[in-house]
């Protein structure tokens, strides 16, 4: 059984009060509040076990070796990666995609060729791919989104030719939920080009719902540890290790060499060949940690909840008038997305945030599809998998008072 009120105490950030208030944290999309074992575990790290990693041979630096290169077995499980050499931990997502495009460009990329992106793509999986076009010469085409908020998958595939090299698209939207059908979309593609390489942005889903890099048979799958109940300043790319090996180091430094020589330099093999200097240690440490404490609770576990969250409150949503919910897909994860007749969606977020209530308002670093969607700015309500039936209607509550004083 589902005990949301025992997850609740997991989580210390939850206790607080915010102008007296009991604080409503609807902003999970953003950046996930830290339960206690991620804490703890980045506690630990720095006081009893720190040193570097991969450089000594004294007892600390082994033992911060070994729970660093344990992150590669969590993470390998959680995404079901063939194996750890797959997994080569980064910043966070967008220099996961950065690292992608940069060694994609400097390899396999012509002039003439083609790149296929999607209008939900948050600007991290966007404006990567749109440089290197410009700079290389490359032919930029976008996938269009349907009235609804659902991609539209026919466009997409009309887009693809024997030139188009790369695909990178999100498999939920961070602006309106959708989950897209990323499995089906790249058999479909593969049937028109094997050989395309296929970049997913799983920054969103990893947090919503179960992901399965095999299963979707992508090239590339990134995501970020501090969507993810983990820190900030650490991320996950995952890559077939054929491709992986066939990619230039995007940085240069130490750890990530074989052999430097006046006269040249050979670089180690995937994954440490793309993760140059000191990485962050205690970063990884702490999103290992998230990720098990999201394995205890169990992914379909909080989905399910998650999605009971979202039925109800786009049920009280539609009851609001001139209220309307931006992007209303079949299948969406616990994103509601809305705008108001009147109000200014930066006003709504400032009123709601003296009751305590904490949203996310603006572009949602997504302006093409903010522009498709035909608004300039909006509110998010982003659940956790620690969010309430109550904390909806006490939401609903304040949103109503809130428009009342904007109207």
């Amino acid at each position: 059984m589902y005990d949301v009120n025992k997850i609740r105490q997991d989580f210390p950030f939850l206790a607080q009060k915010i102008n007296n208030k009991s604080v409503l944290f609807f902003d999970t999309g953003a950046s996930a509040q830290k339960p206690q074992a991620v804490i703890e575990s980045i506690t630990e790290a720095y006081a009893y076990n720190y040193a570097n990693v991969h450089r000594g041979v004294y007892y600390l630096s082994q033992e911060a070796s070994k729970k660093y290169e344990n992150v590669r077995q969590i993470v390998q499980r959680f995404l079901n990666s063939k194996s750890t050499d797959e997994i080569v931990i980064t910043k966070g997502t967008t220099e996961a995609i950065n690292l992608v495009a940069s060694s994609l460009g400097k390899s396999i990329i012509k002039p003439n060729d083609e790149i296929i992106v999607t209008e939900m793509e948050h600007h991290a999986n966007f404006v990567p791919w749109q440089m290197l076009c410009e700079d290389k010469n490359l032919a930029f085409k976008v996938a269009v989104v349907k009235d609804n908020g659902e991609l539209d998958v026919e466009n997409l595939l009309a887009l693809v030719t024997a030139k188009t090299k790369i695909l990178a698209i999100t498999l939920c939207s961070n602006v309106l939920g959708t989950i897209n059908p990323v499995k089906d979309i790249i058999k479909q593609v593969r049937e028109i080009n094997p050989d395309i390489v296929v970049l997913v942005d799983g920054a969103q889903a990893v947090i919503h719902t179960k992901v399965d890099v095999q299963d979707l048979d992508c090239d590339f799958f990134v995501f970020s540890g501090h969507k993810l109940y983990g820190p900030t300043g650490v991320g996950i790319l995952h890559g077939k290790y054929e491709l992986l090996k066939q990619l230039p180091p995007y940085n240069y430094g130490g750890d990530m060499v074989e052999e430097v020589t006046i006269a040249k330099t050979t670089f180690a093999f995937p994954p440490y060949r793309f993760e140059a200097g000191t990485p962050n240690i205690v970063g990884a440490i702490g999103l290992g940690s998230a990720i098990e404490y999201v394995d205890s609770i169990g992914m379909s576990n909080i989905e399910k909840h998650e999605q009971k969250l979202l039925k109800y409150a786009t049920s009280e949503f539609n009851k609001i008038d001139g209220l309307n919910i931006i992007g209303q897909a079949k299948h969406k994860a616990g994103v509601i997305t809305f705008s108001i007749e009147g109000c200014n969606a930066g006003d709504i977020g400032e009123l709601l945030a003296i009751k305590g209530i904490c949203v996310r308002t603006g572009k949602h670093c997504a302006h093409p599809l903010m522009y498709r969607m035909g608004v300039t700015s909006i509110v998010r309500m982003s659940f956790g998998m620690y969010n309430t039936f109550e904390e909806i209607d006490l939401f609903i509550i304040a949103l109503k008072k809130v428009i009342s004083q904007l109207k």
